[in-house]
């Protein structure tokens, strides 16, 4: 029996960045080292190609090559959630190959450019969910915000079965859960809820009062242990770790990331070298970062195992 993707997304979820070589095509070799590792250190679901992973630089074949990589490296331990986007018709094809290359399901990126209304967001992700027989995660985050009376209407199209917020609108979160709670509608008390901030750890506290205990940890690709141990620190109320890392590690590290635009995947493929795995630089328009902050990052990441040592 298939277990669904919604009752296989409990743990830490990791969103591998893309591996690029010298001359900046797709490295295979080190995206399938950089999965398998994560898989190995106890990741619960990966998702390729998604933004950490630099879905709007990847051509179609890219994409597809990349998520049949880490279907492959899962080898089905753990479901493959793969990135979609841009207008509706790109974003069915993106579906098509995520489906094609073996994925468990989808996280339907923002549209591109574009700033439509409720009903124009409606139709797009029904569109998307219709097209294709892998449940579609939403994700809201800039051009995409969506009412209430919206998601109660996404949480009842067949095939959508959750919602991210990049946003980080913690009234509108509340609302949208008790709009989705207090409806009728099919598929209401299955509907989830992921916490899609850059560092999710660092709101994490938050999220957790309006109900809200999945998140995606761009950590995690760099430093496993460190990201697992504040899951577990948070999820059974180990206050005095969560403190220790928030003050410690957490916070200068959203610090650190203000410090650049698009650090929230340049930091985070640094810190990947860092760590010993070259996964190559960014793709333009993105940009490196600074070397300054290469090395706070390298500060901070050997901080952040010290603090787990003095635990």
């Amino acid at each position: 029996m298939t277990v669904p993707l919604a009752a296989r997304l409990d743990g830490l979820l990791f969103f591998p960045v893309t591996a690029y070589g010298p001359d900046g095509s797709v490295d295979l070799d080190t995206y399938r080292t950089h999965v398998r590792r994560g898989i190995e250190a106890g990741a619960a679901a990966v998702f390729a190609c998604c933004g950490t992973g630099e879905f709007h630089a990847l051509t179609p074949e890219e994409f597809r090559d990349c998520v049949a990589a880490a279907v492959e490296e899962a080898g089905g331990r753990v479901p493959v959630v793969a990135g979609a986007g841009y207008g509706t018709a790109l974003a069915v094809r993106f579906a098509a190959l995520a489906e094609e290359a073996g994925a468990d399901g989808l996280l339907a990126m923002p549209p591109y450019l574009v700033v439509a209304d409720q009903q124009g967001l409606l139709r797009h992700y029904r569109e998307l969910a219709a097209a294709t027989s892998l449940d579609v995660i939403v994700y809201q985050r800039d051009n995409v915000v969506f009412t209430p009376e919206t998601v109660v209407e996404l949480a009842a199209t067949d095939g959508i079965i959750g919602l991210k917020d990049g946003l980080g609108d913690l009234d509108l979160m509340q609302r949208i859960i008790s709009a989705v709670r207090s409806s009728d509608r099919p598929g209401a008390s299955e509907f989830l809820y992921f916490n899609g901030l850059p560092t999710a750890e660092l709101t994490g506290l938050a999220y957790r009062g309006i109900g809200v205990t999945l998140y995606s940890s761009a950590v995690f690709c760099f430093a496993p242990e460190i990201a697992l141990a504040f899951h577990k620190a948070i999820n059974s109320g180990d206050d005095r770790t969560v403190e220790r890392l928030l003050d410690g590690f957490y916070r200068p590290l959203v610090e650190l990331r203000a410090k650049g635009k698009g650090y929230a995947v340049a930091l985070v493929k640094a810190g990947v070298r860092l760590r010993g795995l070259d996964a190559g630089e960014v793709r333009p328009p993105l940009h490196e970062c600074a070397p300054e902050h290469v090395e706070q990052l390298a500060e901070l990441i050997e901080r952040g195992y010290a603090l787990l040592a003095d635990g």
